[in-house]
């Protein structure tokens, strides 16, 4: 019996004796966040899964796993179809598929720690045309039957001061404390660990690639706060950071101080807190509203000291790229490197720049096949030579004080085939698309992620995945509410200071992957004889595109004049950060076409 049957024989039997008749397992945390420490990683435990978003469901008989188009081939290698049925979302939810399958009469198992009240809601009436229950449980079965879990990180929070956050803890708690004022509310939860981490003006080292510490918060109508973190967690630069106004407490109390609320308003974010915290508000007599989460978009929104920090970031993160990228075309030849040799060397440059707290995630390094699937992880096990005349795509990030990183570079070792570079300036053309797309404030992302896939779309090709996702100021690298894409959070108005990613792609199963990614700022554009407040985007990232890729024939002479443009831009600004060998490469690199 392999670990994983056993472990999933283990759940099952824990389930007889918690009478119940199944247990679905989502990869998050208490927190709703999509990366997660260890302690909380009980979809990876169990199925072998180590994609960032899923959800599995057990029943007696049973089981299925949970991906959206990101990891179909990767859930095919990583979990056993013997005892695990694949399911793609959205087009099959965790709810339809449980009031499908759950037997008449059945006990469902769920973790109110671990789910929306909306997901509670919709699984719960799926399940009643089976007469079947959801039942939330006190102790999650998984923890029961995982004998050597990790305990959550102790690591200490960490100040982070204005110089980097542009304005302080005390004025962005007065700002949410007249937001309350306006929606009639006597308090907020906070419960996102990165909205937190902003509000306070602190971070931490309690998930890995995401500078975020576990608390909870409660801010006031009268700007004061209650942050429920482990006590020996706050150092006394953090306490004096934090102030009177910010009382501290352990964060086992947090559920106990959502009692404390009768007859009081309390806006609670229903995308992103947990049903338990619904709950145990309106058990103790408080009013809840569903509120986003104000730090949402006030922190999507990035101010002037964070944009120029994030500029400052992204050029010395360029600089290690080019650094990579050089090596890499002296050393791919010689056919002795792999996925993790190349991972691991990337990892090397940007260390060099002295000031790398961490990667923003783990490093995408996918030769041929791997290449193919979008958000492949490399492992020993998984890591193929880099092969002459294939392609290597490498998508990975840095997170800086000053700055989060994140950048695709896709190229070719040796010589590409036609239909490699028809796909990769199809890509291209998606890119500049984007890159170069103007639109009136109030445009949501949705509206334009078809410019990025329109050049695919005219040779019947497609990609599973969004465009653009926001990114943090040295915090999460998926950070919302805004995104390009035509599902999940598309619909949020783009708005002046947000920064996401403009990452087109194409994908060819088995043989090769494609995707050219870089950062932009939503800014105004000054359009003379407009009659709307127009809006764009200003290109963050900085590194070459592999121009061997390219079919020039393909490109509008617009599309040749921005690619030309932009390697200007990248020698201008990376090149007095390199010398010798890998300054003549970059200005090879960026000729004119």
């Amino acid at each position: 019996m392999s670990t994983y049957e056993a472990r999933l024989q283990a759940l099952r039997e824990q389930l007889k004796r918690d009478r119940l008749d199944g247990f679905v397992v989502p990869l998050t945390d208490e927190h709703m966040s999509e990366y997660v420490g260890a302690y909380a990683q009980r979809l990876a435990w169990l199925t072998g899964f180590q994609g960032s978003a899923g959800t599995a469901v057990v029943l007696p008989e049973e089981a299925a796993i949970f991906i959206d188009g990101r990891y179909t081939l990767q859930v095919r290698e990583q979990v056993d179809p013997k005892h695990w049925a694949y399911v793609s979302v959205p087009e099959t939810s965790v709810s339809d598929w449980l009031g499908e399958h759950a037997a008449n009469g059945a006990r469902i198992g769920y973790d109110p720690w671990l789910h929306t009240r909306a997901w509670v809601e919709a699984a719960t009436k799926a399940l009643a045309e089976k007469r079947a229950t959801l039942v939330a449980v006190d102790t999650n079965p998984v923890d029961a039957v995982w004998p050597d879990k990790p305990e959550p990180s102790r690591a200490k929070l960490v100040v982070h001061p204005d110089q980097y956050a542009g304005k302080n803890s005390a004025e962005k708690r007065a700002e949410i404390a007249d937001w309350l004022a306006a929606k009639r509310a006597d308090a907020v939860v906070l419960s996102a660990l990165d909205s937190i981490a902003w509000t306070f003006n602190v971070r931490g080292k309690d998930v890995e690639r995401t500078p975020v510490a576990l608390a909870y918060a409660l801010v006031n109508a009268d700007g004061t706060a209650d942050l429920f973190v482990k006590p020996e967690k706050v150092g006394e630069d953090v306490a004096q950071h934090l102030g009177n106004a910010v009382r501290l407490h352990d964060r086992s109390e947090f559920s106990k101080a959502l009692a404390n609320f009768s007859g009081k308003r309390v806006a609670v974010d229903p995308e992103r807190a947990v049903a338990a915290i619904f709950e145990r508000l309106e058990e103790g007599g408080a009013q809840t509203l569903q509120l986003r989460d104000p730090a949402v978009l006030a922190k999507a929104k990035k101010n002037p000291v964070e944009i120029a920090g994030h500029q400052a970031a992204q050029e010395r993160d360029g600089a290690a790229i080019v650094r990579f990228l050089h090596w890499l075309s002296m050393e791919a030849p010689k056919g002795q490197l792999t996925e993790m040799s190349a991972a691991a060397k990337l990892r090397d440059f940007r260390d060099q720049t002295g000031v790398l707290e961490d990667l923003s995630f783990d490093t995408i390094s996918a030769a041929g096949p791997n290449a193919a699937i979008p958000h492949y992880r490399v492992s020993e096990e998984s890591s193929l030579p880099i092969t002459m005349n294939g392609i290597y795509l490498v998508d990975s990030g840095g997170q800086y004080r000053d700055g989060t990183t994140d950048i695709t570079r896709t190229v070719i070792v040796g010589e590409p085939t036609a239909e490699m570079r028809d796909r990769f300036t199809r890509v291209l053309k998606g890119h500049i698309a984007i890159a170069t797309a103007l639109f009136p404030k109030g445009t949501r992302g949705q509206q334009i992620d078809a410019f990025a896939r329109r050049p695919l779309w005219e040779a019947g090709l497609d990609y599973a995945h969004g465009t653009g996702h926001g990114v943090g100021s040295y915090l999460s690298v998926h950070e919302g509410p805004a995104r390009i894409a035509t599902f999940g959070g598309g619909d949020e108005p783009l708005a002046e200071g947000m920064i996401l990613s403009n990452e087109p792609g194409y994908y060819k199963g088995g043989e090769y992957g494609i995707r050219i990614e870089n950062l932009v700022l939503v800014v105004a554009k000054d359009i003379p004889g407009a009659e709307q407040h127009m809006l764009g985007f200003e290109t963050l990232t900085f590194a070459p595109i592999d121009r061997r890729l390219i079919d020039v024939s393909m490109l509008t002479e617009a599309e040749r004049e921005w690619l030309n443009a932009y390697h200007a831009q990248v020698l201008e600004k990376i090149g007095s950060q390199v010398e010798g060998e890998v300054r003549a490469w970059l200005e090879a690199e960026c000729a004119a076409i």
